[in-house]
């Protein structure tokens, strides 16, 4: 009798494994089983921006110019850099804002930036003039580097304010071999330039550079500044966008021209245009008022999808979009991504409908 029963439990154990097992390939299949399987969403899953998070100690926090502090960043093997490239830093209240990286690329051990603090803002720059401390440690991403410094055969370079953060890496390099270069740099007063003095020491021989102070000689002249260059010069800019549209406009021919902005681009007149937003895995729709973020409404009906930057720079938002026309204003998509996918916090809908995997 033992031998007939042990049969029996062998044959149930057996046809449970099975079953187990095929219940496992089906869940691995369709995430959402028994539905049928959906691709994953691409909020938050961007492999090709993807850094890992790594603390470093403040070592030191020095004003620069009025309203401006440098931090220095330690840390352990950081990844190397290349002027040009910025740091996402994580501020201990969650919010993430980037800054260019102001400091020497050969140095394995250190990051430096440097951040004005702007009273009007959206609270980061406050967050890091009045918490950020020497002895204190933050949570960075990166680096990573959507403004590098090309190979040409002359350089201008054209900075507002703040704006010279990523160029000074640039102009260092540049010295240091002799290559064709100047700048203009325009900024309130002379005391709230800065790296003021680091630059006319760099620009010292040949009259490399031209500093445009407001208080005494108004706004600099973008055009008078490129009216001469020749054919093949890489021009550079970073500054305020009236300082940006002013470089774009008088770009000569045979020229290029490399911009690094605060914030994402505009389109005159398209935030005038209301439209809806199709939800398609939730199956809501959404009204997305003008002036109104497809972000802030979707966050209406759903409070969970991810953001952080809110300026189209970070890449947390990015949703696939189904169906519509898409008014990208963002400044990291590739034009791979750009086919079928947006940063729903800066981009908007050309026509009156977009369907969002969300």
């Amino acid at each position: 009798m033992a031998l007939p029963r042990l049969r029996t439990v062998a044959v149930v154990a057996g046809a449970a494994l099975l079953t187990r097992r095929a219940l496992r390939r089906r869940i691995a299949r369709s995430p959402l089983w028994p539905m049928p399987a959906l691709p994953e969403p691409v909020s938050g899953h961007s492999q090709r921006r993807a850094t890992s998070i790594r603390r470093l100690l403040i070592t030191e926090r020095v004003p620069v110019a009025e309203g401006v502090v440098q931090l220095r960043l330690e840390g352990v093997q950081l990844p190397r850099w290349q002027p040009g490239a910025h740091l996402d830093l994580v501020l201990p209240s969650g919010l993430v804002r980037q800054y260019s990286l102001c400091g020497d690329p050969d140095d394995p051990g250190t990051y430096t930036v440097a951040t004005r603090l702007v009273e009007d803002g959206r609270g980061g720059s406050r967050e890091v003039h009045e918490q950020l401390q020497e002895g204190a440690e933050i949570e960075v991403r990166g680096p990573r580097n959507r403004f590098p410094l090309v190979e040409a055969e002359a350089y201008v370079f054209v900075a507002g304010g703040i704006g010279i953060t990523p160029i000074l890496p640039m102009l260092r390099s540049l010295a240091a071999r002799g290559a064709n270069w100047r700048l203009l740099y325009g900024g309130r007063s002379r005391g709230s330039m800065p790296f003021l003095d680091e630059i006319e020491k760099l620009g010292a021989e040949g009259g490399r550079v031209t500093v445009v102070t407001q208080d005494e000689a108004g706004h600099p002249d973008a055009a008078a500044a490129l009216a001469d260059i020749a054919p093949g010069t890489a021009v550079y800019c970073c500054g305020p966008e009236p300082l940006m549209a002013a470089v774009t406009a008088a770009l000569p021919e045979g020229c290029t021209l490399h911009l690094e902005r605060f914030s994402a681009a505009s389109a005159d007149g398209a935030d005038s245009a209301a439209f809806e937003v199709e939800l398609h895995r939730s199956g809501r729709t959404v009204q997305v008022a003008a002036g109104q973020s497809v972000l802030a409404a979707v966050r209406e009906e759903l409070p969970h999808v991810s953001y952080s930057c809110e300026q189209g720079f970070c890449g947390t938002c990015q949703q696939r979009v189904l169906e519509g026309e898409i008014d990208h204003r963002d400044e990291l998509l590739t034009d791979d991504e750009r086919g079928d996918s947006m940063l729903i916090c800066v981009s908007r809908c050309r026509g009156g409908r977009l369907i969002l995997d969300l």
